[in-house]
């Protein structure tokens, strides 16, 4: 996955993961209306296809010269990375090994399944930086399982939370219901109330966040929407939570999302 271009601090640890070496100089256009289907953003968002041999993007969405104030688009990504907060690099490195690491545990057949997501502080078009949430969606891998290209998303959620928890998910879509979550960094509060979740109700929790609807947590878990609702009430009251709202922004801090 390296690149004799432009060297950027992902390398090395891609280069963990099984894959590909050779430069692949022209991406298919990715599936646009999969991913958006997949993707979760509340707040504005931009998003690029990401050539995973050469680091190279592409197929970039207009909202990234705004946000960024950037003048042209970027086309590698260290331009990108050049963005991030340096006090968060070292975490950002450690989030995609934890993401390499939990992909080989569910197996490189389901990797197509499987969108990672955490967050960190990028510089925007004022000059100062906000916290982003980043989505990382695996769309393309060569004839031997290799991957060689994702989608990664980029949304601003600066205006919900400023907190970053720190956290790695990596979650099953499509047909899969994958949900690993893993606390790099020690944060307050998100274990005190966590702990006094059930594995269900973090389940449903998780759902919650991403803005299905009872009903469809229902359909998704296979249970009743009577249980949905209980366990929504009681989900709101373990984590002190007035409102859906207010759910939000600490599922966003405690890095359900």
């Amino acid at each position: 996955m390296a690149s004799s271009e432009k060297k950027h601090p992902l390398i090395e640890i891609w280069n963990t993961y099984p894959g590909t070496r050779n430069s692949i100089k022209i991406l298919n256009k990715p599936p646009i209306e999969r991913i958006i289907g997949e993707m979760f953003a509340i707040g504005e968002f931009y998003y690029y296809a990401l050539n995973l041999t050469n680091s190279k993007i592409s197929y970039h969405h207009e909202n990234i010269l705004k946000l960024h104030g950037l003048k042209k688009y970027p086309e590698h990504l260290k331009d990108v990375i050049d963005l991030t907060h340096p006090d968060d690099i070292p975490f950002v490195m450690q989030a995609e090994q934890t993401v390499i690491q939990k992909m080989l545990e569910i197996g490189l057949r389901h990797q197509l399944y499987i969108k990672s997501s955490y967050c960190f502080r990028m510089k925007t078009a004022s000059g100062s930086y906000e916290l982003f949430h980043h989505q990382a969606i695996p769309t393309l891998e060569n004839e031997n399982g290799h991957l060689i290209q994702s989608i990664n998303i980029h949304t601003n959620i600066n205006h919900i939370t400023k907190q970053n928890p720190y956290t790695v998910l990596v979650s099953g879509i499509g047909p899969r219901n994958d949900f690993h979550q893993v606390k790099l960094y020690d944060f307050s509060n998100c274990g005190k109330f966590l702990e006094n979740l059930t594995k269900r109700e973090t389940e449903v929790l998780s759902f919650m966040a991403k803005g299905y609807s009872g009903s469809e947590i229902a359909q998704i878990l296979i249970l009743s929407e009577h249980t949905i609702r209980t366990h929504r009430k009681n989900i709101l009251r373990k984590t002190n939570s007035r409102n859906s709202k207010e759910l939000l922004k600490k599922a966003f801090e405690w890095g359900l999302i």
